[in-house]
């Protein structure tokens, strides 16, 4: 069967997730809906709620990429692309925001920590390089490690958010990627200040032999 098949099941289980759960009993009952024997649904997601799960989150980055591939960025700071890419997935997921719930609530049971790890590394990475990044030196995995933090916390605070069209979500993620960019500068100026400075055996040398001593 193939990947459509898969999507259009994948629709119909996140509908009735919100109620339901991520369960083998919600995709019988997508397959049903559908036509579709649930031996064969079953066969596209052996695992069950964790192939659905992981599915569904490979689908959101697969959007991700399609919505910063015909987004106009030429013109956008790095702050901007990253605002524009985390609110686009979110508003994409909007309709389905209790199955997300569901699933996020899943995710974070100990037994699926690898899962949670893998499919968040997998959507800063997708973020990261939609905006146009194509750094692979140590930044590489800073990058990462800061959207993560960012994600998570924009992620959370949206699944609790009531304010009218998710204001108070998008302010909150304004001021998350202010306070990150901020504390990249100062890590920078730091580099800088280290940069410039005299080693510590260069001080001693200076101490023994003068200022004027390599």
């Amino acid at each position: 069967m193939s990947a459509d098949t898969k999507r259009r099941l994948l629709a119909r289980v996140t509908r009735h997730a919100a109620f339901d759960g991520w369960g083998p009993g919600t995709l019988d009952r997508a397959a049903a809906e559908l036509g579709i024997e649930s031996s064969e649904a079953r066969a596209l997601f052996p695992r069950g709620q964790r192939d659905l799960i992981a599915f569904h989150l490979a689908e959101a980055d697969r959007e991700t990429v399609e919505a910063l591939a015909a987004a106009d960025l030429a013109d956008m700071g790095i702050r901007q692309r990253i605002a524009l890419a985390v609110r686009g997935r979110l508003e994409r997921a909007e309709r389905d925001r209790e199955a997300v719930r569901r699933a996020f609530a899943w995710l974070t049971l100990p037994a699926h920590s690898a899962l949670a790890a893998r499919a968040l590394y997998a959507t800063v990475d997708t973020i990261w390089h939609g905006i146009g990044d194509v750094s692979t030196d140590f930044n590489f995995y800073t990058k990462r490690a800061t959207l993560a933090g960012v994600y998570l916390s924009t992620v959370l605070f949206w699944l609790g958010d009531e304010s009218e069209d998710r204001a108070e979500t998008w302010t909150f993620l304004e001021r998350r990627i202010a306070d990150v960019m901020r504390i990249e500068k100062a890590k920078g100026r730091v580099r800088k200040l280290r940069a410039r400075a005299p080693s510590p055996w260069g001080l001693l040398t200076r101490l023994r032999y003068g200022r004027d001593a390599a």
